[in-house]
């Protein structure tokens, strides 16, 4: 990885954890010295299935971190949707008042389609909810203000991995 993708995984871990510079030093230790990360996380990282450097590291490192901090839910891709609302409404990103839309939504719906209708609730009252890709049969949700979705979106892109906004029109 380049020096332009460190700083993007830089750049990203600031915009969504302002104010959590652990989050930055750890993503940036897992891409700068990738054995010494997974040393340093072995039993974190077993929890994955990882117990050595992989090219997905880094990202790995910011979902973990961000988790770590109260700023993501990795949600079950069977999860039932009130369980997806109770661990979003958890996050320290969460946006007071903007869960009332969550009790009008059945739930019976799979987790799938319930995150394409949270993310368009949300949106719609100024948050994007938005998943960070591990190519697993999770969710890793984050979520922070409309404003910053498209910045997500390009870093994530510079990074070489996919952040996906959820219910976004476009």
């Amino acid at each position: 990885m380049t020096s332009s993708v460190r700083d993007a995984l830089a750049s990203l871990a600031a915009l969504l954890a302002p104010g959590e510079p652990d989050v930055a030093r750890r993503v940036v230790a897992a891409h700068d010295d990738p054995e010494g990360y997974v040393r340093e996380h072995a039993d974190r990282l077993d929890e994955r299935g990882i117990d050595e450097p992989i090219p997905e590291l880094a990202w790995i490192a910011l979902v973990d971190a961000l988790a770590d901090h109260g700023l993501l839910a990795e949600v079950d891709w069977k999860e039932a949707a009130d369980e997806i609302v109770a661990q979003l409404r958890d996050l320290r990103s969460s946006p007071a008042g903007a869960w009332a839309w969550a009790d009008r939504v059945a739930g019976d719906l799979p987790a799938y389609d319930f995150l394409g209708r949270a993310g368009a609730e949300l949106r719609a009252a100024g948050t994007t909810l938005a998943v960070l890709d591990i190519e697993s049969d999770c969710y890793p949700l984050v979520l922070l203000p409309n404003a910053d979705a498209e910045e997500l979106r390009s870093l994530a892109g510079a990074t070489g991995f996919t952040a996906a906004v959820l219910g976004d029109p476009a």
